[in-house]
């Protein structure tokens, strides 16, 4: 949400909040906390029942929308604002693939992939869960020790210190991760996880999962749970034509210890945003978009700035 008021702000307009009916907290308390800070209705944050969106995307009185969500909402979005072709930004689901190359030192790396994936249970649209390729020659090494990471992780509320992995936000997306689970089961080798937790709440054991291929569909959907797929690689041009054979292109990463390699892998990935040895460096003054079905329009940056603005030509006889 401050990704998207801020420069909203910073342009000079006014704005209308909501956020999803899964998570409207933060947003209302961040309402409460500016109120005096504002003019009166210059922020307005509402909440729903999943029932104001399309209200608000055909307004007539709302010449921006700008959405981050599922693929399938963003289509809708969309469609609903094409009537009166207002602007848009959507920034939208992923596939994101890390890409492990063969000179890595994977006691130092593995943790850093485990992170960027498992992270929030994996509820992140930039989170690398949804496809790790690492090289043959490294594959069962890298695999063990991102098992052994899952096997020491603490799963519990995310208020406790002390915990690693967090529960899944609602039980509509709790039911579709297991259903993911029995996924990886069947198609896949569980080496890691692979259940739902017998208590109180939405948790998911972290899963690794190897030897599964790329048809599945913990591999082909964006899944949103803490469920790695490792999958192995032989050639990187290969590797780099399986992370770009999706309709996604949110973002991804490239690990290795050769940093001039892994920028000519990622120039190669049809992805808005490629990291390499590291995951999430989202500085406010870079701008952050997808390709593909990912996205239309900038957050952040010069360019997300602009995305709330309107240019004007004024041209006078001298």
């Amino acid at each position: 949400m401050v990704m998207k008021t801020g420069p909203a702000l910073i342009t000079g307009n006014t704005i209308v909040a909501k956020p999803a009916p899964t998570t409207p907290l933060t947003s209302l308390l961040f309402a409460e906390m500016v109120a005096d800070m504002l003019p009166p209705s210059v922020l307005n944050v509402i909440v729903d029942a999943n029932d104001l969106g399309a209200l608000m995307t055909k307004h007539k009185d709302i010449a921006k929308v700008s959405f981050t969500g599922s693929t399938a909402t963003g289509k809708k979005v969309m469609e609903s604002v094409s009537s009166s072709l207002k602007r848009l930004t959507l920034e939208l689901g992923g596939s994101d693939a890390a890409i492990v190359l063969d000179d890595v030192d994977i006691k130092a790396v593995a943790p850093k992939i485990f992170d960027a994936a498992m992270s929030n249970a994996g509820q992140i649209c930039l989170a690398t869960n949804k496809r790790v390729y690492a090289h043959s020659s490294i594959y069962y090494e890298l695999c063990g020790e991102l098992a052994r990471l899952a096997g020491v992780a603490v799963v519990d509320d995310g208020l406790k210190q002390g915990t690693s992995i967090s529960p899944i936000q609602n039980k509509m997306q709790y039911e579709k991760v297991k259903g993911f689970l029995e996924d990886a089961r069947t198609n896949g080798k569980v080496i890691a996880g692979g259940q739902a937790l017998e208590r109180e709440g939405y948790f998911i054991a972290p899963t690794m999962v190897r030897d599964i291929g790329d048809d599945a569909r913990l591999v082909r959907e964006e899944q949103f749970g803490p469920i790695p797929p490792v999958l192995s690689f032989e050639d990187v041009e290969d590797a780099i034509a399986r992370t770009n054979d999706t309709d996604y292109g949110l973002g991804g990463s490239v690990w290795t210890g050769d940093v001039e390699r892994g920028v000519a892998v990622a120039s190669k990935v049809q992805l808005g945003t490629v990291w390499v040895n590291k995951w999430l460096d989202m500085p406010f003054d870079v701008p952050f978009r997808g390709a593909k079905q990912s996205g239309i329009g900038a957050e952040n940056g010069e360019e997300g700035i602009e995305e709330y603005t309107q240019a004007r030509i004024i041209n006078i006889a001298l």
